[in-house]
């Protein structure tokens, strides 16, 4: 995020032959930090889902160092970009293979939309970097915002699993929440063709349709997994403030035909609103609970995080709309609540994960 401000705000040069300074950002933002957050969640939860490893030790070692590798020869443009393109894909690879391998040994078909989105994501990427070595017309086009609503096909999905066994189990008291499974199976059939009609015929009248089915959709869904309790538990709220963001991304697509507003304001509504807080939710629930910590008493720095990302949407996707005169200036701002939220969870997440887990015995103790 600091790089693209640098570059974006203050001209920064940077050699970006065959690439758009906002494809270069939108790759990085997708498949450099959304999905290494889609990594590290499905190594983990494969692994609980299935009871298997998928990896760990010197595997995982090489999957973190294949990213870096494409993370860091990707600052410096596209002068390396075969090199890029191999580290990047080896990591993707090797991802959809630690996943797959214990869920087909397990034979859970319940698992087969996460390998299907995992696997398109790779295939997009790789469209990507064939687009901008100039293989492929529009490659570059298609893989980052087929990427952008993989990712949030994946959101949905996951969400529609973990919301509501959160909430039912975080707010203190008994609730039964309503899952409605006519409303999963024409969200999950909607949403592939607003995914294509949004990578192949950008701006058309259909995907602002298609974007209108899922707002009602998705508002229903939220409303039957509301309960009162969520306030007094940032955590829980958190993920439902992701899914109204994702909602607002929605309705600001359904509104473009009748009102001129630009796709790039739908489009940081789903990435800054609903990945953005979704990523930090998640995050901090999962760093909680695998450090033997309480997950249903999050530290006060939790909302301060929440604000933040906040924020970072107000300045990128409410205030364009009122005041397009400043659209730099709120771009800019959007990018330093982002980067000044997640150094903040960074300076307080850390320390829980490269130190012993909380819940663990302590040197000597019982030895009285």
């Amino acid at each position: 995020m600091a790089a693209w401000l640098a570059v974006y705000r203050y001209g920064l040069p940077v050699d970006l032959t065959g690439l758009s300074p906002s494809q270069w950002h939108a790759h990085e933002m997708i498949f450099g930090f959304a999905f290494a957050v889609i990594a590290g969640f499905l190594l983990t939860a494969t692994w609980n889902w299935t009871d298997r490893e998928t990896a760990s030790g010197s595997a995982l070692a090489l999957l973190f160092a294949a990213w870096a590798v494409a993370r860091a020869l990707m600052l410096s443009g596209t002068g390396l970009l075969w090199f890029t393109a191999a580290a990047d894909m080896a990591f993707m690879f090797g991802l959809v293979f630690a996943v797959a391998r214990p869920i087909v040994k397990t034979g859970q078909k319940r698992q087969a939309p996460v390998l299907l989105i995992l696997s398109l994501l790779t295939g997009a990427n790789l469209l990507f970097y064939l687009g901008a070595a100039g293989w492929i017309p529009h490659g570059a086009h298609y893989g980052v915002h087929g990427g952008l609503y993989l990712v949030l096909g994946m959101v949905l999905f996951m969400g529609s699993r973990v919301i509501p066994f959160f909430t039912e189990r975080g707010v203190g008291y008994k609730v039964e929440l309503k899952r409605r499974r006519w409303n999963d199976i024409a969200t999950f059939a909607l949403f592939p063709p607003f995914l294509l009609s949004e990578v192949l015929l950008p701006h058309h009248l259909l995907g602002a349709l298609l974007a209108a089915a899922l707002l009602i959709l998705n508002s229903i869904r939220v409303q039957g997994w509301y309960t009162l309790g969520i306030w007094q538990r940032p955590l829980l709220w958190g993920l439902f403030a992701a899914f109204m963001m994702i909602n607002l991304g929605f309705l600001l697509r359904a509104l473009m035909p009748v009102t001129g507003i630009p796709d790039f304001l739908p489009i940081h509504a789903y990435a800054v609103g609903g990945i953005g807080m979704v990523t930090v939710s998640m995050m901090a629930r999962v760093t909680l609970g695998h450090t033997g910590r309480n997950v249903h008493q999050s530290p006060p720095v939790v909302t301060l995080l929440l604000a933040g990302m906040t924020l970072s949407v107000v300045f990128r996707v409410f205030l364009p709309l009122v005041d397009a005169s400043h659209y730099s200036l709120w771009v800019a701002l959007s990018g330093l609540a982002w980067i000044a939220t997640f150094a903040l969870f960074t300076l307080v997440f850390a320390p829980m994960l490269i130190r012993p887990r909380a819940d663990a015995p302590r040197a000597g103790a019982g030895s009285e």
